[in-house]
């Protein structure tokens, strides 16, 4: 096979989860990992900017689109040599992840219900409900598109932080595939959250059944409209749109006493270690500033989630430039009240806050 360009690249809208963003100046699909290289290659030959397309959940795309190659990485599968799995990089995150439940391969049970490919995890060390795939991962194959090579990278070498590794913000490097490592008895990771834990009936850190852990998280994402359904615009999102700010521990008495100010010394404030500072709940800063589920944006084309503070949505007929007007209300209204900035977790692409 090789990479497969159309004759009219479709717009962005069409392969992102927001279901916003403009037409791409040139589109190319790549079905195996030498096609994917192979196709950035050319486009780096060209002098073309490239945009990698995976499955569009962490992509906000400007209205006027992309101008350059926009690359569909669309290889699929994974194998196992015993408690190493490596998936393609294009393999669809949540179909991955209900294999290895379903064959009792136990490990990342925890993440499910995430949108996306299985490329795009090692960049933003995606993460939810307690787990990281920072845990699991043991390595990548890389194309390095300066060294114009593909090589191994492992999972030291990658910087893994909350929601970033050193992959994040920099096209330097492909992800063609990506190594974890599982546990073939089928037990979960531990239990870390403490809602996972409570709907499970369980301790923090026990360990139940993979497919138990999965069940319940799902559940749980259904009702925050975190799991994807065509039906419902609550799931027109890229997910959890700002990160959980981390305060530095020279500012974290500063900020604290400041919160306090405005909610009241009754109301406890939702604080978890992290490193070099405190992390905040995002979404409980988005509520007592003021913005309650549904808050719409201009003229009510995009809105927070019905369902959860954190997700920004789009109800049918945004634009990108609705989307992002309602972001910056949000940041700044928190960070007026609460001298908290919020940052954005999706990649912004031809546009920005």
């Amino acid at each position: 096979m090789n990479p497969v360009e159309t004759p009219a690249p479709p717009r962005l809208a069409e392969y992102t989860t927001l279901r916003l963003g403009g037409p791409a100046r040139r589109f190319v699909r790549a079905t195996t990992s030498d096609d994917l290289v192979a196709a950035v290659r050319e486009a780096d030959a060209a002098g073309e900017r490239v945009l990698l397309l995976g499955g569009g959940s962490n992509l906000v795309v400007a209205d006027s689109g992309f101008p350059g190659t926009l690359i569909q990485v669309a290889n699929t599968g994974w194998t196992r040599d015993g408690d190493v799995v490596e998936a393609a990089a294009g393999q669809e995150w949540d179909a991955f992840v209900a294999g290895l439940v379903a064959a009792g391969i136990g490990g990342l049970e925890c993440l499910s219900g995430i949108p996306g490919s299985v490329g795009a995890t090692p960049i933003q060390n995606v993460g939810a409900y307690g787990c990281e795939v920072a845990e699991s991962i043991v390595s990548i194959e890389l194309y390095d598109r300066a060294a114009r090579e593909v090589r191994t990278v492992k999972a030291d070498e990658l910087g893994f932080a909350y929601r970033a590794s050193v992959l994040k913000g920099t096209d330097s490097g492909v992800v063609l595939s990506v190594r974890f490592r599982v546990d073939p008895a089928g037990e979960s990771a531990p239990i870390r959250y403490a809602e996972l834990a409570r709907t499970l009936g369980v301790e923090i850190g026990a360990r139940v059944p993979a497919a138990a852990a999965r069940a319940a998280v799902l559940g749980l994402r259904r009702g925050k409209g975190m799991v994807l359904d065509p039906a419902d615009h609550d799931t027109w999102s890229a997910g959890s749109f700002f990160t959980n700010p981390i305060v530095p521990s020279a500012d974290v008495e500063a900020v604290l006493q400041r919160i306090t100010a405005v909610v009241g010394p009754d109301v406890a404030v939702p604080q978890y270690p992290a490193d070099a500072g405190v992390k905040l709940s995002a979404a409980w800063l988005i509520e007592r500033a003021g913005f309650a589920k549904g808050h719409p944006g201009p003229g009510a084309r995009a809105s927070l989630s019905t369902k959860h503070t954190l997700a920004l949505t789009n109800r049918g007929t945004a634009t990108t430039t609705d989307l992002l007007t309602l972001a910056r209300e949000v940041r700044d209204g928190v960070r007026d009240r609460f001298g908290v900035t919020l940052h954005p977790e999706p990649l912004l692409i031809a546009c920005s806050l």
